[in-house]
Formats: structure tokens, sequence, C-alpha cells
């Protein structure tokens, strides 16, 4: 029977698909690569989330003929090598876009309302705390989405219809035709928007371009008193940079639910940033998520072992030079 091994847990749902197409899956001891490398021999398709694939656990699986990733971030997989060794990689682009949605509404409300701040209070017997007159509306307030993708549309056409939000996007690549269809106004200086927002909402890839792609210069443009959400990747943000502009009062608040590192090091500045409201990447882990995301990703693999194109390839232009391809 061939074997599925996944790098780390998936929702039972797709686990059930792949065994009803004939298929042995096994759990990866730990989702370090160093591991991963030793028990990834045998498999024909592994499955990944955050953990990613490198080109040593790819070299030891000699007869892999898919990677699955589960969700859309693939910056922990070695693309160029998967690439270069013909090894198709699909990925799951659409199906945690409701739940991180909502999570990033969440965590503006969260800092606008002073949720953890006020569960705080009530814990230490500090009503008066409701008087210190911190806490705002979101309605009518300037969003700005950063990064025109599905996520922050779904983000946008939330913030729209329940409070009333007015929304710009900044996205070099996307016309202002497009951003008018949802309903959004494109921006096309991103200092301007920043300087312009009450909310800034982040919902990028990271590459090399975008690293760090908000820097000290980025934060402090922001109008004072600004929320910053976070729900796309931790490395988009300069961290030092972040903590000083939260320390020093510029902005109100911001919220991370990712991290350049995972598990974050109990030692981070951002351990120590009461400014800061943080979740250990749960963005998209509904149950609802988490079963969409693992039956879409478990169908394509599927697809490809049976020698069907699967709907969403990282690297489509492996699919007809692909290892293993069936004469």
């Amino acid at each position: 029977m061939s074997l599925c091994l996944l790098i780390q847990p998936i929702h039972q749902s797709g686990i059930d698909l792949l065994k009803n197409a004939g298929l042995d899956v096994r759990q990866a001891s730990a989702a370090t690569m160093d591991v991963v490398a030793r028990e990834i021999e045998p498999a024909v398709a592994a499955i990944t989330r955050n953990a990613g694939l490198n080109r040593a656990a790819m070299e030891a699986a000699k007869g892999l003929r898919v990677l699955g990733n589960h969700g859309i971030g693939v910056d922990p997989v070695d693309v160029g090598y998967a690439t270069e060794i013909g090894l198709p990689i699909i990925f799951t682009p659409y199906g945690n876009v409701e739940s991180v949605a909502e999570h990033t509404v969440s965590q503006m409300l969260a800092i606008a309302k002073r949720v953890r701040e006020a569960d705080r209070a009530v814990r230490e017997g500090n009503y008066d705390y409701r008087y210190t007159r911190d806490f705002c509306e979101l309605n009518g307030r300037t969003l700005a989405i950063i990064g025109f993708g599905r996520t922050g549309i779904r983000t946008a056409e939330i913030a729209k219809a329940g409070f009333s939000m007015k929304v710009k996007a900044y996205d070099p690549y996307i016309d202002a035709a497009a951003m008018a269809e949802r309903g959004m106004e494109k921006a096309d200086d991103l200092d301007a928007l920043l300087a312009e927002a009450d909310v800034v909402s982040l919902h990028l890839q990271l590459t090399p371009e975008t690293r760090e792609m908000i820097t000290r210069k980025h934060l402090f443009a922001m109008k004072k008193g600004a929320i910053l959400v976070n729900t796309a990747r931790g490395a988009l943000v300069e961290p030092n940079a972040l903590v000083e502009a939260l320390e020093s009062g510029h902005l109100r608040g911001a919220a991370m639910d990712v991290f350049e590192t995972e598990p974050l090091p109990l030692d981070h500045p951002f351990a120590t940033t009461d400014g800061l409201v943080m979740s250990p990447h749960i963005a998209g882990a509904t149950e609802e998520c988490l079963e969409r995301t693992a039956t879409q990703c478990a169908a394509q693999v599927i697809d490809v072992l049976e020698g069907r194109r699967p709907d969403n390839m990282v690297n489509p232009d492996t699919w007809e030079r692909r290892r293993f391809k069936e004469n």
C-alpha cells in the first residue's frame, strides 16, 4: 500500500479521503526536517502545513510524487528545488478565507474595544477601568487592506457590511477597476494610505519583496492611534520597529496571529509588549476551515497520484514534466 506521510496533523475528513483512495496514512514522529527526512523515504505523497519541506527531505523522498501544502503560504517549502526535480506542489488558497477574515475583524474589535484589558480589569476588581474612555467604534473608520487577495477582499466585505467602514486597498499588481468592482478604492501610494487609515490589515504572501515590507518608516507613517492587524505572515513587519511604535504610544495597538519563528520564543520582545494582542496562528484553525482545507488538500493529492491535473498548483509548469509521469 502506498504511503502518504503527514508532516503535521490534518482533519480526519482529509485522512478518510486518503485512506478511501487506498493510501496508507502515517503521521511523522515530529515535524522537524531531520525527522521527516528519515521517515519520508517510502512515501509517494506528503502533506505539510507551516513546517514546509526542505531540500534535504525532498532528496530523501526518492519516490515522492506530490507534496500537499495545507493552506496558502508556501514560504517554508523549497519550491525552487521541488520545481527543479519535477515535484508538483498543490495548495489550498481558498480553504481558510472565511476563518482568517473573521479572525482579522475580531482582532480589530479586540483592540478598539480593549477586550483583553477589560477582561484583566474585571479579574483585578478594577471596575473604574470603564471610566478610562479608552474605547472606540469601528463604524465609519477607514480600513487599509494591504494585498488584494481573497482574504483581504472578504475582510473588506465584513468591515463594510458590518461597520460601514471606508475601504481602500494597496496592491500594485491589481488595477483600480477590479478593486472598484469589490467596492474598494485603489491606493497607489502606500505611505499616503497609511497616514489616512484608522486600521491597517495585512494580507500578503511572504516573498523576498514583501519580507519586512512594513518598516519603521511605514509604522510611524501610520496615523497616530491607528491599529495594525497581521494574519498573513509574521516576517512582513519589522519586529523591533513594531515594538517601538507600540511602546511609544504611536499606535493604539497591533494584533499578530503569525510570527517569523513559531512557536514564538518566550524571550522575544513581543512577549513583553503590552500593546500587542497575540494568538498562536489560529486564524485558520476553526473546525469548518480545518475540514474544508484538509479535504481540498487530500482531494488534490489524490488527483495527482491518479494522473489528473489538480486545481491549484504552486508550480504548474512541472505538470508536463513531473517525476514518475505516466506514459
